[in-house]
């Protein structure tokens, strides 16, 4: 219950509500506003997101989350329930919520494929159209790119230091609900194999793993009971968590109740080196000489290359991937980079703040690649507009940037399930193209230079 504005005892509610157009801040919609009154509201603008630089340590960043961007660009709508909040709480004026009411993007994006590495200053989504219609889009693009990417990041260098051995994605618990399924679809996008997590599973296409954790041992009378009970209900190809009492003990329990036909083993606490070579070595004992052997407890991508020599097959990660290992945010930002003069062509625009400088114009941006196919450089070039819009980069390179929305139609290539595995590919070639020691753990400069050129 709060106070009214009369004074009196209101009832609050929760309306759930599909539009996406209050995931942002105030000054995106006051800004409207006073461009609104003013008369600079309909001025066409190029708005630009990038990073200054990377998380520390790291040596490239990967960019993921633009599909679900583009998702939530197609439920930017102010409707009724908004509408009428805006206008009782007196968050904007009478004449912006009527703006607000029928506020379509119209405009144009652009940026680098979802999945591919970036760099400092690398031009990662372009926003193109009224200041009006461009404006509000800032902290949705960034909220979800910002995550999204912090995630994949982690996730490619997990995945990178496992090499072939496969990498689950089991967060769900260690991170919102809803960024739960952002995390999982973010994780999949830079190599994982699957997800716990079924929203993410039904929503985009991933394939879902999980069965059983130590609540399901402990409810039964012994262990025994409990391997009877899952190898019964899923079948001898399961996995069996063997580590609830004593794990010698709980591997002979689970090749008896399923078999040398056992799927797999889990192991999730311990010296888990130590205990790989241990089961290992009991495994083939039996018989079981196909049973994997996976490992779960707190990983992340320094555990992962630790293990490298261990007899394991599959490693699953939680806290670590959906907190970014270190880096919960990528720093990229929204700035405007070019905006119509009164002679009606584009100006570049940029900001001169000390540490928060930016360079103006649009850019379009390529990958230097050797004769191997292993990348040389970033090449952003800037310039006059027109010039920009039928420049190629040199005969060495390939462009990076692709169209996502063409006058407010989004290309439904990049969305989706179909969307999540363009990004998939993207990755694995992109990363496949970085120099060599490039993903190296350890701190280093970015794996690539970043060379401006004007024309």
């Amino acid at each position: 219950m709060i106070p009214g504005r009369d004074g009196a005892t209101e009832r609050t509610r929760y309306l759930p509500s599909q539009s996406t157009a209050l995931l942002t801040d105030k000054y995106e919609l006051t800004m409207l506003q006073a461009a609104l009154a003013d008369g600079s509201a309909a001025r066409h603008c190029v708005f630009e997101v990038f990073t200054r630089r990377l998380p520390a340590g790291r040596r490239y960043g990967v960019l993921a989350g633009t599909g679900r961007f583009l998702e939530a660009l197609a439920g930017f709508r102010f409707d009724d329930d908004v509408l009428s909040w805006l206008s009782r709480d007196h968050v904007v004026d009478a004449r912006t919520v009527d703006f607000l009411a029928s506020y379509r993007f119209t405009g144009n994006v652009a940026g680098y494929a979802e999945g591919e590495v970036y760099f400092p200053g690398s031009p990662l989504l372009t926003v193109e159209g009224t200041f009006a219609e461009a404006v509000l889009l800032e902290t949705l693009a960034l909220s979800i790119l910002n995550y999204d990417s912090a995630v994949a990041g982690a996730a490619s260098r997990m995945t990178s230091a496992a090499v072939d051995r496969p990498c689950l994605e089991m967060g769900s618990r260690r991170a919102h609900e809803q960024a739960a399924v952002a995390a999982a679809r973010a994780a999949v996008v830079a190599g994982f194999a699957g997800t716990s997590n079924l929203e993410a599973g039904r929503r985009y296409g991933l394939p879902a793993i999980g069965t059983a954790a130590h609540a399901f041992t402990l409810l039964h009378d012994d262990e025994e009971a409990a391997f009877a009970s899952q190898v019964a209900a899923l079948g001898p190809g399961t996995t069996l968590l063997v580590d609830t009492y004593d794990v010698r003990r709980g591997v002979e329990r689970a090749v008896a109740a399923a078999g040398t036909g056992l799927g797999a083993v889990r192991l999730d606490s311990g010296d888990l080196m130590g205990l790989a070579v241990e089961v290992r070595r009991q495994l083939d004992g039996l018989g079981a000489t196909g049973t994997k052997i996976v490992v779960t407890s707190d990983l992340d991508e320094h555990a992962i290359a630790a293990l490298a020599a261990a007899p394991v097959d599959t490693y699953g990660v939680g806290t670590s991937l959906v907190t970014g290992s270190g880096a919960p945010t990528c720093g990229m930002v929204y700035k405007l980079v070019a905006r119509e003069a009164a002679s009606g062509r584009l100006e570049p625009v940029a900001k001169a703040s000390t540490l928060k400088t930016s360079t103006g114009g649009r850019k379009v941006a390529g990958r230097r690649l050797d004769q191997d196919g292993r990348g040389l450089e970033e090449v952003v070039a800037t310039g006059a507009d027109l010039s920009l819009r039928s420049w190629q980069p040199p005969e060495d390179a390939r462009p990076l940037q692709v169209q996502h929305v063409m006058d407010g139609a989004v290309d439904t290539r990049w969305v989706g399930a179909s969307g999540v595995q363009a990004a998939v590919r993207r990755h694995a070639a992109s990363r496949d193209e970085l120099p060599r020691g490039a993903r190296r753990l350890s701190a280093g400069d970015p794996a690539l230079p970043t060379s401006y050129i004007t024309v």
